[in-house]
């Protein structure tokens, strides 16, 4: 497996165009600290924005590359005449220099990063989640387990020692199947799922929802990652703080990569993993199971009301059976083929960047 990858020139162009931060630098925004980039420039690109501006350099016949390095007179017919848009494009991308420093800075650090122009890009993620996909990941660790999919298992930050047990005992299941489990980083219940496959000999998928350069300096971490049997992604940056927010579009990461999710512990109606089931469950990215029986909490049980399934075995049996299942890819509502059809409209976008 790969634990290093390197950022091509599309990559390169799209992180220009998209990167609101790299280590500690925040781009494009007022007061944002220095480092070489803008902090009056024009805000980076969305993901669906980065999307529509995809189709039309494919409608062109050009590639991400194309942008850099050009004045906005010269993108202007890559643009389909968006004059506007031409500017703002030529300004984010004169950023591509200094972020290329910082990129050779994270690669020292062991961090990589995947552009969604990049064959190492998970193609369930983009699949499933269509132009929101995150036009950039960055990672550490086996690159290639995150085409790998396997068995989500999520859970409450504070869940009981009842319910701990189980993650664990249901992820080194997983583990022994042969199946990477995929979590979100956290403690509690993920933190016992990543430690259970991990103990068990598997593979773990971690995507977080803050510091990937703080996490990669723990030791049993740089272990896992030299042992090419973890790899942590995060699609905010290097060196992001902790938000909700941010681990609310964590938990997307987390079903998208997997074939399978298992809730373990969840409070009904709030909370970050109630949000990232239901969200699960509405867009049909994977089927959820939730833990059901005895010790399962309330909010377990107003899931399955909303469509998860329910697991009523112990954590082994539960576990093994559901690595056991073979893939399943359910495009979902993020796929949306009505906004797709008027994205398509790139001219009219362009003009309004």
């Amino acid at each position: 497996m790969t634990i290093h990858h390197r950022l091509g020139d599309d990559g390169l162009a799209i992180l220009a165009l998209t990167a609101r931060s790299t280590g500690g630098r925040v781009a494009g925004r007022p007061g944002g600290s220095a480092g070489g980039l803008e902090p009056d420039g024009p805000n980076p690109l969305a993901p669906k924005d980065w999307a529509r501006v995809a189709r039309a350099l494919a409608a062109a016949g050009a590639r991400p590359a194309d942008l850099l390095g050009r004045e906005a007179a010269d993108l202007e017919a890559l643009l389909g005449g968006a004059t506007a848009a031409a500017e703002v494009i030529a300004r984010l991308a004169a950023r591509a220099t200094t972020l290329a420093m910082e990129v050779e800075r994270l690669a020292g650090r062991g961090i990589w990063l995947v552009s969604i122009a990049d064959g190492a890009y998970p193609a369930r993620l983009r699949d499933r989640l269509g132009d929101s996909a995150p036009p950039i990941l960055y990672g550490a660790g086996a690159v290639e387990l995150l085409q790998a999919g396997g068995v989500a298992i999520v859970g409450a930050r504070d869940a009981d020692a009842q319910a701990l047990a189980y993650a664990a005992e249901a992820a080194a299941a997983v583990a022994r199947s042969g199946r990477p489990v995929v979590s979100g980083g956290a403690r509690g219940i993920d933190g016992a799922a990543m430690n259970g496959a991990a103990e068990a000999g598997g593979s773990v998928v971690g995507a977080l929802a803050d510091s990937l350069e703080r996490k990669v300096r723990a030791a049993d971490i740089r272990a896992l990652v030299a042992d090419e049997r973890l790899v942590l992604v995060s699609p905010y940056g290097a060196d992001v703080p902790f938000s909700v927010g941010n681990a609310m579009g964590r938990n997307r990461l987390i079903y998208c990569l997997a074939d399978a999710a298992l809730v373990v512990s969840t409070a009904e109606g709030e909370g970050g993993t109630w949000a990232g089931a239901t969200e699960a469950l509405k867009a049909g990215w994977v089927p959820v199971y939730v833990r059901a029986g005895e010790g399962a909490s309330a909010g377990n049980a107003a899931l399955t009301a909303r469509g998860a399934l329910a697991l009523e075995e112990g954590a082994e049996e539960a576990a093994g059976a559901l690595a056991r299942r073979p893939a399943v890819h359910q495009e979902g509502a993020a796929l949306d083929s009505e906004h797709d059809q008027i994205a398509e409209q790139q001219t009219l976008f362009l003009e309004q960047l």
